[in-house]
């Protein structure tokens, strides 16, 4: 198996990472995969760019979607959760939390945590 990782830009507050997290957790269940760590960024090592630069327009969907509520603590961030599987194994749990993240609906929905799988 080799370690790989499932990234999603998030614009979160205190408990999205751990929301996205728990459907990671969720998603490895049963499939032959383990979760080796996970790390929660806001900025990129060696680059210009933080996670506010590559992920702004998650911020812009939230007021979009939320205009009568502010961003009060939410912050962009990129949550990475470290893993070691095979590479299908990592397409279907990539597959499983996307699916988990905001799930398809025959109406108009707003997801819970604005995001972007990287």
């Amino acid at each position: 198996m080799k370690t790989r990782d499932l990234a999603f830009g998030l614009y979160a507050d205190e408990q999205g990472p751990a929301w996205v997290s728990g459907l990671v957790e969720d998603a490895v269940g049963s499939r032959s995969a383990r979760i080796i760590g996970r790390t929660v960024a806001d900025s990129f090592p060696g680059s210009e760019l933080s996670t506010a630069d590559m992920y702004d327009h998650l911020a812009e969907q939230w007021a979009a979607e939320h205009p009568t509520q502010g961003g009060g603590s939410r912050q962009l961030i990129e949550l990475r959760v470290h893993l070691a599987c095979s590479l299908r194994t990592w397409r279907a749990l990539r597959k499983a939390v996307i699916n988990g993240l905001c799930p398809e609906g025959t109406g108009p929905h707003t997801c819970r945590v604005p995001w972007m799988a990287v």
